[in-house]
């Protein structure tokens, strides 16, 4: 498929989520906020805050980028604002203070800790500010006005049915790269690889489980431990594709990177490259950009209408390998090129 009908199709996805009348946001660990414009009074200019969880992952650069354009598009304001690292819930809480006090309409937040974040976002949704989650829920979900987001379960489920396929009734050794505790999207997605490998939590298959933060370094430093620890590990499951490429160099490092399965979720440019290279042997795909454009367009539509956005709506989620298993939908790398962020 063409980056053309790709980013058709996109365009259009993103047009019929809208006729809907859903809508969604965004997520981060903000201490500090860039402030693009004035805020909206009577008459004034609309304000949208965005605070994303680090201002250095590819995927939350793409959610900026999106909003950037998509505030431009429809004649908003754009506040935001990115943590120090990948967790910083109380940097997030000071960027959604500093955002309601400077008069934004709307936050797009994705919380890092999908729990301590509520009582922050319950100050904000009580003096009217919209709330809208981006890619990962609270905890309870409705703790926000709406999500729009990967289904995270799904895209573990799919590389967790595509690991099991690959193994082919092989005796399974794995090793879990996570995310840390406390973020929804990180035991999303590693509920959902178990789920789909047929396996529960405390399975003697799983062999090693590490924290990562979805960083490479610490991927890879997980990795070395998870093979001191077991060294015939033969699968490895991570929370990202940064955390895969730190495994795989791990594991080149002790001549295995050719007979362990490395699978992974995002859909970055680089993961998707990684894929085709053949150091990642499967990945789901997620789209930003989507995201970040729809929640701009909520934000902007509450100001103009006063209704709120509600509910959840899933922004989509592609297994792509270029060794496709029977019985696991997938599509090729070339299609993951096509539609990467990054």
């Amino acid at each position: 498929m063409s980056r053309t009908l790709s980013r058709t199709l996109l365009r259009a996805t993103t047009a019929t989520v809208l006729a809907g009348g859903l809508a969604f946001g965004l997520t981060a660990c903000g201490s500090g906020s860039k402030d693009s414009g004035d805020s909206a009074g009577s008459g004034g200019t609309v304000k949208v805050g965005l605070i994303t969880k680090t201002d250095t992952n590819p995927f939350f650069v793409k959610m900026k980028e999106g909003a950037e354009k998509a505030a431009k598009a429809n004649g908003v304001k754009l506040s935001t604002a990115a943590g120090k690292f990948d967790g910083d819930n109380a940097g997030q809480i000071a960027a959604i203070e500093n955002m309601v006090a400077s008069g934004v309409k709307g936050i797009l937040i994705t919380p890092s800790d999908s729990k301590a974040i509520l009582p922050a976002i319950k100050k904000a949704r009580d003096k009217g500010v919209m709330v809208i989650a981006l890619d990962s829920p609270t905890e309870p979900q409705d703790g926000t006005d709406a999500l729009f987001a990967t289904d995270n379960k799904k895209a573990g489920v799919l590389i967790g049915q595509y690991a099991k396929a690959a193994m082919a009734g092989k005796t399974a050794k794995i090793a879990t790269l996570d995310l840390a505790p406390g973020v929804a999207v990180g035991q999303l997605r590693h509920d959902g690889f178990l789920e789909g490998f047929g396996v529960s939590e405390g399975d003697p298959s799983v062999v090693c489980s590490q924290d990562t933060g979805g960083d490479q370094a610490k991927g890879q430093t997980a990795m070395e431990n998870c093979l001191q620890k077991a060294s015939d590990i033969n699968i490895v499951y991570t929370i990202n594709e940064p955390a895969a490429l730190g495994a795989y160099t791990a594991l080149k490092a002790k001549g295995r990177e050719k007979d362990v399965l490395i699978v992974s979720v995002d859909g970055g440019c680089t993961g998707v490259q990684a894929v085709q290279d053949g150091k990642i042997a499967a990945t789901s795909q997620q789209y930003p950009l989507v995201m970040a454009e729809n929640g701009v367009k909520a934000v902007a539509d509450f100001a103009k209408t006063g209704t709120k956005a509600s509910g959840y709506v899933d922004t989509g989620v592609t297994l792509i390998t270029d060794k496709a298993q029977t019985g696991v939908d997938a599509k090729d790398s070339g299609y993951g090129l096509a539609n990467c962020w990054g």
